[in-house]
């Protein structure tokens, strides 16, 4: 997750950290001396919850910020294009921050009229670059382990809760299991029980979905992102902040669904209703 430390050996190191393994580093999460657990996910309280949830615009800049600063030094986001932090339901960047923050990027482009490839500045349709040319340049690097794409992490990333708690997610409209495991994972660096080991560098994460020794170090500390709007820099607040953003990128239209659902929601009620009333006066007079 990085791009404050833009290229550092240093932003290198910590990003390929982050969401590499812990978001799903297809790179071996083994475990020296406990068999698998059951991670520990705790539910968390996000503004886009629920039907009338909406994503918190400041939340989702800060999100962006920690991505860029921390992540992106090792994971593409290949389905995201720098229009889109200015689409509506989204970050709130205009569209001249957006056209600043492509610009900040190199792109290699061409051929030009001498058939040679030059690198000119991004534009707003470009997409988030990768921090590799392909996937073999990005598993020399990590031992083999191919840093996922986090497109859509926010939504292919969960973990089970355990009993009967799903039967009732279609009531409570749960739906935000994605970040929630984003952010546990995230703050779930802790000393390794008794008995517990792990491996040569792994390191023990209570909530990791695949076991309890992850390959990637601890990625965030406090201090290591500015915000600009004078949040307070601490890991839970990154955390949560990349998780919401990871969230949006998953699903950027989330809050015109939600929109168009509790229209569709009303209409129904109203037809029903209109449909009772038609009923009641045609059949008024039939004898039953």
């Amino acid at each position: 997750m990085t791009m404050i430390l833009s290229g550092s050996k240093l932003g290198r190191a910590v990003g390929a950290a982050l969401l590499a393994m812990g978001l799903g580093f297809a790179a071996a999460p083994a475990m020296a001396s406990e068999a698998a657990h059951g991670p520990k996910v705790e539910m968390q309280s996000w503004s886009f919850a629920g039907p009338f949830g909406r994503f918190d615009k400041g939340q989702l800049q800060r999100g962006y910020k920690v991505y860029k600063e921390v992540c992106a030094s090792c994971h593409s986001m290949k389905l995201v294009a720098y229009r889109n932090l200015a689409d509506q339901g989204g970050p709130g960047f205009t569209l001249d921050q957006a056209k600043a923050l492509a610009a900040e990027i190199k792109v290699k482009d061409g051929p030009n009229d001498a058939g040679e490839m030059f690198e000119r500045a991004g534009r707003t349709s470009d997409r988030f670059p990768s921090p590799f040319a392909n996937d073999e340049a990005a598993r020399a690097g990590f031992g083999g382990a191919l840093p996922p794409d986090l497109s859509l992490i926010g939504k292919n990333r969960a973990a089970h809760r355990g009993g009967l708690s799903f039967m009732a997610d279609p009531f409570t409209l749960y739906a935000e299991a994605g970040p929630d495991y984003v952010y546990n994972l995230l703050t779930g660096y802790v000393d390794a029980p008794h008995g517990v080991t792990c491996d040569g560098a792994l390191q023990y994460n209570q909530s990791f979905i695949s076991g309890s020794c992850i390959a990637m170090p601890n990625p965030l500390s406090e201090g290591m992102v500015t915000y600009d709007d004078g949040t307070k820099a601490t890991v839970e607040q990154y955390a949560r902040d990349v998780a919401a953003f990871l969230m949006w990128t998953a699903e950027p239209k989330l809050e015109a669904r939600k929109s168009t659902g509790l229209k569709v929601i009303l209409f129904l009620i109203v037809l029903s209703g209109l449909l009772y009333l038609t009923k009641r006066k045609i059949w008024a007079n039939v004898a039953h």
